[in-house]
């Protein structure tokens, strides 16, 4: 009998290997927050146990760096949160597999590729505002200000700190903003006043908030839903939008041409259009792609939505590399050390 109880169970066993050894495993690249990748992959693996998520995580610039040097010899499956300019990008390269997940026609159009069939398709949008502490402001005599043009004001001097659009989709946004707005010359004008004010360069879009948060700073050059994050969990911040308008993109998913896992990445790709899903980047964004999903957000600014610029994705894209390698030369000795 004991022989008989002892085989059972090394076949139950052996069985339960031989599941995990079926298991499909894909690599996904992200920029999405850290304290969210548990979160996700949970949820998938709700509906999907049989799929395992193996994540790179780093910054928008750090992942899409690391995409391009891998173009001839692709290591990642799919792309899930990574900005819509750097996928705008790779699509020009050739290297995102064109899919239309299934419930795709669900979602706000602005939020999807315009290809036929999409090459990718947005997740939630992150817009630009400015962390103002205001007990490190009234105890420096430093006002809050009401514009990006205010923070060139020698007032600030050395109280500022923003991402480096190197590192952080959060500083390209503003750098290509800025461009945008004010134009190529103005706003190379701009930045070189700002940069006088300047105290570092982060390479997290979130930190310069955090830091004014945490009255490290009393500028914070960040993103709104941060600041909103910060202020409920009672930091003395103020989330201001500047009067000329700010810059935002939105966090994207696709899949990388060449997987050799392409069934199992289609299915991941049709779960990130989900309602479910975008009810887990509401968790971590105002602004999301599936419509009346999206619930108010505790201490996030009026009139945000209605201060985004109509951002010309395809420039950002096609003159990232241009961007990136003039910002450098001119300030990033002001960045910190990676």
């Amino acid at each position: 009998m004991k022989s008989i109880k002892t085989l059972a169970m090394t076949s139950v066993l052996a069985l339960g290997f031989a599941a995990n050894a079926m298991a499909v495993e894909l690599t996904v690249y992200t920029a999405v927050e850290a304290e969210d990748l548990k979160r996700y992959a949970e949820a998938f693996n709700e509906d999907y146990p049989d799929i395992k998520i193996n994540w790179v995580r780093d910054s928008t610039g750090v992942i899409t760096a690391k995409l391009l040097a891998e173009k001839n010899n692709p290591q990642a499956d799919v792309i899930w949160g990574l900005a819509a300019t750097s996928l705008l990008l790779m699509k020009g390269e050739g290297m995102l597999e064109p899919y239309a997940p299934a419930g795709v026609e669900n979602l706000d159009p602005k939020f999807v590729d315009n290809s036929t069939p999409p090459t990718w398709t947005g997740m939630d949008a992150w817009v630009a505002s400015i962390c103002y502490n205001t007990v490190e402001g009234e105890k420096n005599g430093i006002p809050a200000p009401t514009s990006w043009a205010d923070l060139t004001d020698p007032v600030y001097k050395d109280q500022i700190i923003m991402p480096n659009p190197n590192s952080s989709g959060t500083g390209f946004l503003d750098v290509s903003s800025w461009l945008q707005m004010f134009g190529e010359e103005g706003g190379w004008n701009y930045m070189d006043a700002l940069h006088e004010n300047i105290a570092r360069y982060t390479h997290s879009g979130s930190a310069p908030c955090k830091l004014a948060a945490a009255g490290e700073t009393t500028v914070g050059v960040s993103f709104a839903f941060r600041g909103a994050k910060s202020k409920a969990a009672g930091a003395p911040i103020e989330i201001i939008v500047p009067t000329e308008g700010v810059g935002w993109d939105m966090e994207a998913t696709a899949i990388v041409a060449g997987t050799a896992e392409l069934e199992a990445a289609q299915t991941l790709v049709d779960w990130t259009v989900t309602r479910k899903a975008n009810e887990l980047y509401n968790q971590g964004y105002a602004v999301v792609a599936y419509p009346g999903v999206a619930k108010p957000v505790e201490y996030f600014p009026e009139g945000l939505v209605d201060a985004m610029i109509d951002n010309d994705f395809e420039f950002a894209a096609n003159n990232r590399a241009r961007i990136l390698a003039e910002w450098a030369k001119r300030y990033d000795g002001k960045s910190d050390p990676k």
